[in-house]
């Protein structure tokens, strides 16, 4: 199941207007919710834009990674699933390139609201982690689940990465989002391969109490791969994609547990970020520029 990745070394086809999730008489006014220089983050707006992020999805997922599919989505060269049709689509759109705009996509970030999960019937994550009592812990909180996060090569980038923060911030502050959740994913089937920085997460960083979420029974694999005193932070944190280093930073917390993933070829871990967990360094650095989109 493919998550959030942006690894520098690493649904279902849209309905001719496709609605934003959520209730479809309070659509979002205004679609731009970033800039930084030539690039914006906003949400896409019509069924053209949200088929050139799937497009750039499959690029990245199945081009670039050597992801499979049992779907249409090598014969559309898009990524596709079922929950396109009720997730908002964050898009990167670079303005300085030539053409028309479904041409100037060059990342993209799918969110489910708790609205387009009830449309659906559940979050994507559940096949993997046992979220349902997380959420009944909390059942007065608004979760938002995010996925399906890709950026082109030439623009995995740190100027990227904070554009999407920015676009994600104003979103949950229009959408009065509690906390965010989804699948975070490293390269490859063998959770070995990231022993160090598994091993780093679930001795530092598990989600614990209220929080604490595990991976479904039948597709547990252990993350605490070596002992705590053997782990060197450092060499860790170098060793995990930009994104997840992008959440730690933001004060995020991860599952007990991981899932190999064997149609995108990843492992995935689980993230939950509670927005008032979120530093005021972090608040402020996002935060005050991404208040003008958020009105």
């Amino acid at each position: 199941m493919q998550g959030m990745t942006l690894n520098s070394s690493a649904f279902q086809e849209p309905v001719a207007h496709p609605p934003l999730a959520g209730d479809e008489h309070a659509m979002l006014d205004d679609c731009l919710l970033g800039r930084i220089g030539p690039l914006e983050a906003r949400l896409a707006r019509n069924a053209q834009e949200i088929a050139a992020a799937q497009a750039v999805r499959f690029r990245v997922f199945f081009d670039e990674m050597g992801a499979r599919s049992s779907t249409d989505a090598p014969a559309l060269d898009r990524d596709v699933d079922g929950f396109d049709a009720v997730c908002d689509h964050l898009l990167v759109v670079d303005t300085s390139l030539p053409g028309s705009d479904v041409d100037r996509i060059v990342g993209t970030y799918r969110l489910l609201s708790p609205e387009g999960a009830h449309r659906m019937g559940r979050f994507y994550s559940q096949d993997e982690f046992a979220i349902e009592s997380l959420m009944a812990r909390h059942s007065r909180r608004r979760f938002l689940e995010l996925g399906r996060s890709c950026v082109l090569p030439p623009y995995r980038t740190k100027r990227t990465i904070e554009l999407l923060w920015q676009g994600i911030w104003a979103y949950c502050r229009k959408r009065r989002i509690d906390v965010m959740m989804g699948c975070a994913s490293f390269p490859g089937v063998v959770p070995a391969a990231h022993a160090e920085a598994f091993s780093f997460l679930s001795h530092h960083c598990q989600a614990e109490g209220d929080w604490h979420v595990r991976a479904v029974a039948g597709r547990f694999a252990p993350m605490d791969l070596m002992p705590k005193e053997a782990v060197q932070a450092r060499s860790a944190l170098a060793a995990m994609p930009p994104l997840v280093k992008g959440y730690l930073r933001l004060g995020a917390r991860f599952g007990e547990g991981c899932v190999i993933d064997h149609d995108f070829g990843t492992t995935d871990v689980f993230v939950v970020l509670p927005v008032e967990t979120i530093s005021d360094r972090y608040i402020n650095y996002y935060g005050t520029e991404a208040q003008r989109f958020a009105a």
